[in-house]
């Protein structure tokens, strides 16, 4: 019987060239269990077949690494089990290099001729993908059986780099002419590779399942694709990689835990002990940098899991383990207030990506909307066309949302009873560019200029800024006739060419307003015709956000959930465990800051800057105010067990903290 997703795990990575000997030569079993031990991990990754192919336990399928001389996999399982840390055993399968040169017609394979993968050319260094449309399949699922045959008692089998491009290897071809797909088209190439990897997930699900009905699975491909929940009948639970100083940024991981969250599915988040990504050896990021992302895992829903490589002797690393330690005895102390916890939100995202055909990987809108309420203390999950719109007080629809019949009806209902809606963009309108709802204005197409200037209503305004501000991109013409106006659009004079330009960016706005409108609200819906969302994530601009946060606040007044004095750096989630009575009000603050960049190689090859967490500055004179339903009976600090003075008014529970660093749980405890 498996346990469910425990607190604090490791996802220990072990892809081993076999131009290296000595493989395992200094595992020893009781460093391993003490350093485990004393890191307070109660959850571990073991490989089993990794990136480069070779195999790491006694096999008949696959291939032993050559230079390994016992089996590394079955002693770290062993280990494990004694000290009742959890295990789950990695396979690597979509890249496997040693099975890419033995079979040649397994190979993944682009349109253009050159390799799927990290190296698309035979000179390449880096791991080759394989197609799963091929006799790879097969061999695929022989490995997962073999492996939970061989490992009875592991949790559950974990599969890393699902995905299937847009292949026309010799099997694939053959497979496009069968179903009378055109290998030429990319829309008939994508068909293809949907119906390839929804196949892929069913074999391999059901070849676990002939062995172990009660393992857990999951498939890794780096990213929660947002609308599609056909994925989740394929895995037992979700794992969030998302690496803040690997490319992924520290805004990242809230927006796929917003999403997991209503999944119904347990879930963790997957950050690293690297200063950089995966692959880096002698990598350490910061300590306090890992407490702040342990701590925002449990705020926003989620299970621990830190990302560690080990080294190919075989040692785990002191030096790492003391790192996660630190981090993950904070994690321990406070498990209790994150237990079955349920995330409380005012307002559902609905997720632009979530709708668009073919569900795009990554959408400026959706990111730039995300980073707002986050900045703007908004309680908010982000959700896909299906989810249930009755718990939310508003729905925003960031800058490019398609509306079709079917969510058009939901939305309706959802206003009808009371519901507010928030359009921003091309969202809520039809083909055609008119409004779907009655926004209590007329739409006069698209501007044909490529940004403009807004002049909001005073109180609308960023307090510093009396004069039209530039946002970036094509708004909608919008003529306010029986709405409220939310401010005005000022027009350039004219777009920038070689027959005349003015200065060195774009020209300025006439001195007249437009006649038409940035914004209009009318009953339950508030439109504002600007890619305001999309804009924000390209260039930051503050007013942008204060524009939309004095829109989001003055919709729900009252009754909106929280509100403080908190610096936009901090963060803020709230959660309910309604079998003990209690909110947990979850407080995060870490200035990131970026470092590097840069040039990084005698070839001149450029690396972005690395956001990094160095310091912990304490937050002193904190004001909360929350609108909680019940009477709150007390208030506590936890895990200190600190009791904390509070006033209720109006139906807003009113407190105040000295100071707090890093992450703090304010739990407001209720009537049973």
């Amino acid at each position: 019987m498996t346990h469910p997703l425990r607190f604090r795990q490791i996802h220990l990575d072990f892809h081993t060239s076999e131009a290296i000997d000595g493989i395992g030569a200094d595992f020893n079993k009781k460093q391993w269990q003490q350093t485990l031990s004393d890191a307070n991990v109660d959850s571990i990754n073991i490989f089993a077949v990794c990136h480069h192919g070779w195999t790491y336990h006694d096999t008949k399928v696959g291939k032993r690494h050559p230079h390994l001389s016992f089996d590394l996999t079955r002693a770290m399982y062993d280990a494990c089990n004694e000290i009742d840390v959890d295990t789950r055993i990695y396979i690597s399968a979509g890249v496997n290099n040693q099975a890419f040169e033995v079979h040649p017609e397994w190979r993944c394979i682009s349109q253009g001729g050159s390799y799927y993968g990290w190296a698309v050319k035979p000179t390449d260094p880096g791991f080759k993908q394989l197609c799963f449309d091929t006799g790879y399949l097969d061999y695929l699922c022989q490995e997962i059986q073999e492996a939970a045959r061989l490992f009875p008692k592991t949790d559950g089998i974990w599969l890393d780099i699902i995905n299937k491009p847009q292949c026309c290897c010799p099997s694939c071809m053959k497979s496009m002419n069968k179903l009378g797909l055109d290998a030429a088209v990319e829309a008939d190439r994508q068909k293809h590779a949907d119906l390839v990897l929804d196949n892929y997930y069913k074999r391999t699900l059901a070849a676990l399942r002939e062995v172990s009905p009660s393992m857990t699975i999951f498939q890794n491909s780096g990213h929660i694709q947002r609308g599609d929940r056909s994925f989740f009948k394929y895995v037992t639970h979700l794992e969030l990689e998302s690496l803040p100083t690997g490319g992924w940024g520290y805004d990242h991981f809230p927006m796929s835990a917003k999403y997991a969250a209503f999944s119904g599915l347990d879930f963790l988040g997957m950050t690293g002990k690297f200063h950089t990504s995966w692959g880096e050896f002698g990598g350490f990021k910061h300590p306090n940098a890992l407490r702040y992302e342990c701590a925002a895992m449990l705020a926003y829903g989620a299970k621990c899991c830190v990302g560690d490589q080990l080294h190919p002797r075989g040692r785990l690393d002191e030096s790492t383990y003391k790192l996660i330690g630190e981090a993950y005895a904070e994690v321990k102390a406070k498990e209790a207030w994150c237990t079955d916890a349920i995330n409380i939100a005012d307002v559902g995202l609905l997720s632009s990506v979530s709708v668009a055909p073919g569900y795009p990987r990554q959408d400026l809108a959706d990111a730039g909307a995300s980073r707002m309420l986050l900045e703007g203390h908004v309680l908010f999950d982000i959700i896909d066309g299906e989810a249930d719109f009755s718990t939310y007080k508003l729905l925003i629809l960031p800058d490019d949302v398609i509306v079709n019949a079917d969510l058009k009806t939901k939305l309706d209902a959802f206003t009808a009873a009371g519901g507010h809606l928030l359009l921003t963009g091309r969202s809520g309108l039809d083909a055609a560019g008119n409004a779907m709802f009655d926004i209590g204005g007329t739409m006069k197409g698209e501007s044909p200029f490529s940004l403009g200037f807004i002049l909001p209503v005073p109180e609308l305004r960023s307090p510093s800024i009396n004069s039209p501000l530039v946002v970036y991109g094509k708004s909608q013409r919008l003529e306010v006739t029986n709405g409220r106006s939310l401010g005005d659009i000022f027009e350039l004079y004219f777009e920038r060419s070689y027959k005349h330009f003015c200065s060195h960016q774009h020209a300025p706005a006439r001195p007249e307003a437009s006649g038409y409108a940035c914004g209009v609200s009318k009953g339950q819906v508030t439109y504002i015709p600007l890619p305001i969302f999309t804009a924000y994530r390209q260039y930051g601009a503050v007013a942008y956000k204060d524009f939309v946060i004095r829109c989001i606040r003055q919709i729900l007044g009252g009754t909106i959930g929280f509100s403080g004095n908190l610096p936009s750096t901090a963060r803020v989630s709230l959660s309910e465990q309604k079998d003990q009575a209690r909110h947990i009000l979850h407080l995060l603050y870490a200035p990131v800051i970026a470092r590097g960049g840069g040039p990084f190689s005698p070839e001149g090859h450029e690396r972005p800057a690395t956001e990094v967490i160095e310091d912990l500055p304490p937050l002193v004179d904190i004001k909360l105010s929350l609108r909680l339903p019940g009477q709150v009976k007390r208030v506590t600090l936890e895990p200190q067990g600190q009791t904390v003075p509070f006033q209720e008014s109006n139906g807003r529970v009113e407190l105040s903290l000295d100071r707090f660093s890093c992450h703090q749980m304010v739990v407001l405890h209720s009537a049973k």
